[in-house]
């Protein structure tokens, strides 16, 4: 039987909180750019959105963030979802600027996609004190956040998201009909603190094709992320060789830190727009991915594979599992001195393949038909259930 919305554009709300622009977000980045491929495939979206930029100036701002959050009430989307009309909801980021108490209420159909890991760890990111953590989901008890201060290094800061963190039986978890995860990885963690297995997915994100790879003829290394404790680039910076041209792009926490430990041959570029990014890639060597955290898929990942750049990765990171599965570069072994005169006589091999694997698997494409897909199917799910209810009541 054909599905009533097979043949049909869709109309889609798409709820997200954005984090402040005083601090890139590589997130809101790729929720507007989805937004755009849903309207180019010819879906009417609305996009339900509060922006922390038009309330961080605020001097209650802190207080009434912490109890929204704390509580999960208040700053509901409800009424712009109600306005709209919506055939499905698609949930983003609710943190800090929308509860979550108001999922569970009757409505269209959800599906949430996660890009970290706060419904289980306060942070987000499963790591503390340089290396991983799982105490919160072991124990089940995100009380060990609030002793360990793990959201901005504040006990206090951390109370009110350690308050709200309830593992499987987050509101938004249990209301959304299909969870969209990044990776493998990422699903199965969730699967193992008890969301059901049958709601999980994985619809990894996309990036724009910059139309072919680059000549990778710039005679240096590459390191594009944020300058925090969890991407490692202090680790890297301390055992890059001399001599060997490596650039950084970024900003962050660690700023001060970065510049310390970066020798002659380090040249730091600080933050550079996304244009500047794909042309850095296109000349480098290869890109350098050091990440300590898990992660969910990091864009620059998929901007390597689209230039045709090969990624040299740590183990402990998601792309360092893609990698070895995808044979889209090298994965950290031993010296790093070592590993990069492998990956100096592997790389110009991959180049190629790596733009096939983009082309395959993280295109706007791709990832159109794969979440058109899984909404259809939603729908259609959601529609046979309430026809069924109506049949038997009557």
């Amino acid at each position: 039987m054909t599905s009533p919305t097979s043949d049909r554009r869709l109309r889609v709300a798409v709820v997200h909180s954005y984090y402040s622009s005083r601090q890139p977000s590589g997130e809101n980045v790729v929720v507007d750019l989805q937004v755009e491929a849903l309207r180019r495939a010819g879906h009417k979206v609305e996009v339900i959105a509060r922006r922390t930029d038009d309330f961080e100036h605020r001097r209650t701002y802190p207080v009434t963030a912490a109890l929204r959050v704390a509580s999960g009430r208040g700053g509901s989307p409800r009424g712009g979802i109600e306005a709209f009309g919506p055939d499905i909801v698609h949930v983003h980021n609710l943190f800090p600027n929308f509860g979550r108490r108001w999922a569970l209420k009757p409505g269209p159909p959800i599906v949430t996609t996660l890009h970290n890991y706060r419904p289980m760890c306060p942070a987000g990111t499963l790591f503390r004190d340089g290396a991983s953590c799982t105490l919160c989901p072991d124990d089940a008890d995100a009380r060990h956040a609030v002793v360990h201060a793990c959201y901005r290094d504040s006990k206090l800061a951390t109370w009110p998201i350690a308050r709200s963190t309830e593992f499987a039986a987050d509101p938004l978890l249990t209301a959304a009909s299909r969870i969209f995860t990044l990776n493998d990885d990422m699903r199965e963690r969730y699967a193992a603190i008890g969301v059901p297995a049958g709601k999980l997915v994985t619809v990894p994100n996309f990036v724009p094709d910059p139309g072919a790879g680059g000549a990778h003829d710039g005679g240096y290394w590459l390191y594009v992320g944020r300058l925090s404790p969890e991407k490692g680039i202090l680790q890297l910076l301390r055992q890059w060789p001399e001599g060997l041209s490596l650039k950084v792009a970024g900003a962050g926490p660690l700023e001060a830190e970065v510049a310390a430990a970066a020798g002659a041959s380090v040249e730091l570029l600080g933050q550079v727009t996304g244009d500047r990014v794909g042309e850095l890639l296109a000349g480098a060597r290869g890109l350098v991915f050091p990440s300590l955290w898990p992660e969910g898929l990091p864009t620059v990942y998929l901007e390597a594979l689209a230039a045709g750049t090969p990624v040299l990765a740590s183990p402990e990171s998601v792309v360092g599992r893609l990698v070895a599965e995808q044979g889209t570069g090298l994965v950290r072994r031993g010296a790093l001195e070592d590993d990069l005169a492998e990956a100096d006589r592997l790389f110009p091999r991959l180049h190629e393949h790596c733009r096939t694997t983009y082309a395959e698997s993280y295109t706007e494409a791709a990832w159109v038909r794969s979440v058109e897909a899984h909404y259809r199917e939603v729908i259609a799910t959601r529609a046979s259930a309430l026809h069924e209810k109506h049949s038997r009541h009557l």
